[in-house]
């Protein structure tokens, strides 16, 4: 990969889905973005399957891939793209078991190399690594280096995400860091001009800093 890809996820909360939908629709055409994460904390099966009818297609418009986090069940039953599994979620074997192989199973593996070896070595398609930053919603006692998207890029092949509180202001230093992807929430959808510019400036970056193996 020549350069590093933006990752979007969504908000907990998306308001009216029709509303919502709009604002995508704006956000995808903005420019280059890989894939989005439907991320809704607490919400009930009818609310989730709901909104994948919804956005899936929005998604594929733009070959975005459409990713569902924690749900694999859902993921299957909604022909999700893929899975997004967390550290405390279904483990890396029980979504595989679930989803069919085209599909992707991302996995978070926090600031911890080793699980992330080993869930590269059970086939996981990409590792995320991460917070490297706080975030709106998640004030935190230890942030992680970026020293490990730098350990990671240049003894492996398979893709790394960078999450946590990254804005356009503070994502150079992860893209010259080797990561693949970068997962971006507040940095998006909260940026001041409008998340359809965030789309445009997160892109600028990544073609103007080329991704390194330094």
């Amino acid at each position: 990969m020549d350069s590093c890809r933006l990752y979007i996820i969504t908000p907990s909360e998306l308001g009216p889905l029709d509303q919502f939908a709009d604002k995508l629709e704006c956000v995808l055409a903005a420019g280059d973005v890989s894939c989005l994460q439907l991320r809704l904390k607490g919400c009930d099966d009818d609310t989730l399957e709901t909104a994948i009818n919804v956005l899936k297609p929005l998604c594929h418009e733009r070959d975005v891939a459409f990713i569902l986090n924690d749900r694999p069940d859902l993921a299957a039953s909604g022909r999700c793209d893929g899975v997004h599994i967390g550290s405390e979620d279904a483990s890396y074997k029980q979504a595989r078991a679930v989803l069919p192989p085209d599909c992707v199973v991302g996995v978070t593996c926090n600031g911890s190399y080793h699980r992330a070896m080993e869930a590269a070595e059970r086939g996981a398609d990409y590792v995320a690594f991460g917070a490297f930053y706080d975030s709106v919603t998640k004030k935190l006692d230890k942030t992680i280096s970026r020293k490990i998207l730098l350990d990671w890029s240049t003894s492996t092949t398979v893709p790394c995400v960078a999450i946590g509180g990254i804005t356009i202001d503070n994502c150079i230093s992860l893209v010259s860091a080797g990561a693949d992807f970068l997962a971006v929430c507040a940095g998006v959808w909260q940026h001041p001009a409008g998340p359809a510019q965030a789309v445009k400036e997160f892109n600028n970056i990544f073609k103007a800093n080329k991704k390194t193996k330094s």
